[in-house]
């Protein structure tokens, strides 16, 4: 890696390092959201540096959403046990049951949006006060509109217009009761930024980042990898191609990439080549133009 990059990347972590700690001062219950995908992991990895030799000093998150890809379980369960975190679940399935959201149906159903109200429920279960996602700016245009310290009101929902001023690096963790924040110490790097600290850190990761062989069908663009929750049209049929992942979400609707990369060096050498950002395999976010916004406004990630 050259100089100038690693001086880079030590800044943006100790920047991350920063607005982490920043959280533990100024929030009673903070939780650290973790989906099993890379900026979650860069995220903890950053927060579990944050605090050696002492252990986290706040608990993980996940949303399950119940239709996980098995390796993001299980890197998720062998993490957890390796940093002797405590790891809380929100489960979709349970607000399903609940009659808390109504199951999508049709071709392109997808439980992703429906995380919204578990997380939400989750949140004001366990009296988390502030949640420390992976989110970055590059990913998409309205996550571009957020400060590090995104307030929310006591619906969960997020208000782009009325956000509060950082100047100098100073946040401002203020609120009424029932309201809450999100925070996200990534806010200022990029997909590429997220891979040379990987390569730097030496930070193990899921094998879906790699090269590998799956049946998959591509919907309107999308590869969409073959599983139990996605059901064939007519003109469709799973084709064996050789793909990665450059984001792991929900299997109905996390698109796949035709890619030969099987080492961080050479996922580093595609995302410096890629035209397309990782949320361009991403089916939900092709819903409308407004997709994500819609989404946080409501309460998302």
């Amino acid at each position: 890696m050259q100089s100038y990059n690693l001086k880079h990347i030590k800044e943006l972590e100790a920047e991350s390092l920063f607005v982490i700690r920043e959280v533990v001062a100024q929030f009673e219950k903070p939780v650290l959201l973790f989906s099993g995908g890379k900026d979650s992991i860069v995220m903890l990895h950053i927060a579990y540096k944050a605090f050696y030799p002492a252990g986290l000093p706040f608990p993980l998150l996940h949303i399950d959403t119940g239709h996980n890809f098995p390796e993001t379980l299980q890197y998720r369960d062998e993490l957890v046990a390796r940093l002797k975190a405590r790891l809380v679940v929100g489960s979709v399935q349970e607000s399903i049951n609940n009659g808390r959201v109504a199951e999508e149906i049709g071709i392109n159903a997808s439980r992703n949006v429906l995380q919204t109200v578990t997380l939400l429920d989750a949140m004001e279960e366990h009296g988390f006060d502030a949640a420390m996602g992976g989110g970055r700016r590059d990913e998409e245009k309205a996550r571009a509109k957020e400060r590090f310290f995104s307030h929310r009101d006591e619906f969960g929902q997020w208000d782009p217009k009325n956000q509060r001023p950082e100047l100098w690096n100073l946040f401002n963790g203020k609120k009424y009761q029932g309201e809450h924040f999100r925070v996200f110490p990534l806010s200022n790097w990029t997909e590429m930024d997220v891979w040379q600290y990987i390569l730097l850190e030496n930070i193990p990761m899921p094998s879906l980042y790699f090269s590998h062989y799956r049946e998959c069908v591509n919907r309107k663009g999308v590869l969409l990898a073959r599983s139990e929750f996605i059901k064939l049209q007519k003109d469709e049929k799973w084709e064996k191609m050789k793909i990665r992942f450059r984001t792991i979400g929900d299997m109905s609707c996390t698109g796949a990439a035709l890619s030969d990369a099987s080492s961080i060096e050479e996922i580093i050498e595609e995302v410096a080549a890629a035209r397309q950002t990782e949320r361009g395999t991403r089916a939900d976010d092709k819903r409308s133009e407004t997709a994500m916004e819609d989404r946080k406004r409501e309460g998302y990630f």
